[in-house]
């Protein structure tokens, strides 16, 4: 694997602390403007801002299993770190999508711990989507990288010069 195309194991912590701490932000600043059962519209008819508590995993299921949801965060926050730590060297595509995923699991896993459950506010207007949060997408946007660099891996496409 060409070095360009290797990412400083430092940058996946870094980048995802960055991302758990743009969701607790996000998270505190929509408390901050809205009270239970009000709404902030975004773009009329497309997107709305309303708190909804997300006592389980997506799609609300496991809605009775806060504790459980909480202790399985902390253990992929933790394998996702050690992995990062004590992996081969790897491709930038792989690592953003660990960090992605660290991100995402560190900034749900920080409410279930605190509040015993997860704030969600991102509200899709057209379609018949659960109200979702900044984590949700970075993990999303994780696994999603993670796949893609499986499938460059797999093809040999390492000689692609990628982000």
């Amino acid at each position: 694997m060409n070095k360009s195309h290797i990412i400083n194991r430092n940058y996946i912590l870094l980048i995802g602390c960055l991302v758990a701490l743009i969701d607790q932000i996000s998270k505190f600043f929509i408390y901050s403007i809205l009270k239970d059962g009000e709404i902030f519209v975004v773009l009329p008819k497309l997107i709305q801002f309303r708190i909804a508590k997300n006592y389980g995993a997506a799609f609300s299921i496991l809605s009775s299993s806060t504790l459980l949801l909480a202790i399985i965060s902390l253990i992929a926050s933790s394998v996702i770190i050690i992995y990062t730590r004590y992996a081969k060297p790897m491709h930038k595509l792989q690592g953003l999508g660990l960090s992605f995923l660290l991100g995402g699991c560190i900034g749900n896993g920080i409410d279930r711990w605190l509040l015993g459950y997860v704030i969600d506010f991102i509200d899709l207007i057209p379609i018949d989507f659960p109200i979702f949060n900044i984590a949700d997408i970075a993990i999303n946007i994780g696994v999603i990288l993670l796949f893609l660099s499986k499938i460059i891996k797999s093809k040999g496409y390492n000689h692609i010069r990628h982000i």
